[in-house]
């Protein structure tokens, strides 16, 4: 039924402004404004042309899930660039993390834990 067509994610913030910045210039990411006059929102453009749509919410509440994952061939590398961009990385209880961050529990990709201004949960993973 939709294998033909167009779909995109979606998520909310509290601050466009700050999620602009950090999708922008702390990602890397291709970050437009859209909507119509008076409701401003933001179209991301991922790696591969897959987009995601983020629109500011008064009430937000960060997701908790990871809204996105990104892999790399180097997590380490990722990680210590995203570091010196300014990103804390978080630990989970349950979670073994290294002194970076990262998990590697051998059972999965090497992955890290990171949010946006929005408190939203993002991963940098590498299988290699």
């Amino acid at each position: 039924m939709f294998g033909e067509s167009t779909a995109y994610s979606c998520f909310s913030v509290d601050d466009l402004d700050a999620a602009r910045r950090f999708y922008g210039d702390v990602l890397g990411l291709r970050v437009e404004d859209t909507g119509p006059e008076g409701m401003r929102m933001l179209n991301l453009t991922l790696p591969g042309g897959a987009r995601v749509f983020v629109y500011p919410k008064e009430n937000h509440a960060p997701a908790t899930f990871t809204i996105l994952n990104f892999e790399v061939d180097d997590v380490d590398r990722a990680v210590d660039e995203l570091t010196g961009r300014g990103v804390t990385f978080e630990r989970y209880e349950g979670f073994e993390a290294d002194e970076k961050g990262i998990v590697r529990d051998g059972h999965g990709p090497a992955i890290a834990w990171f949010t946006d201004p929005a408190g939203n949960v993002i991963a940098v993973l590498s299988n290699g």
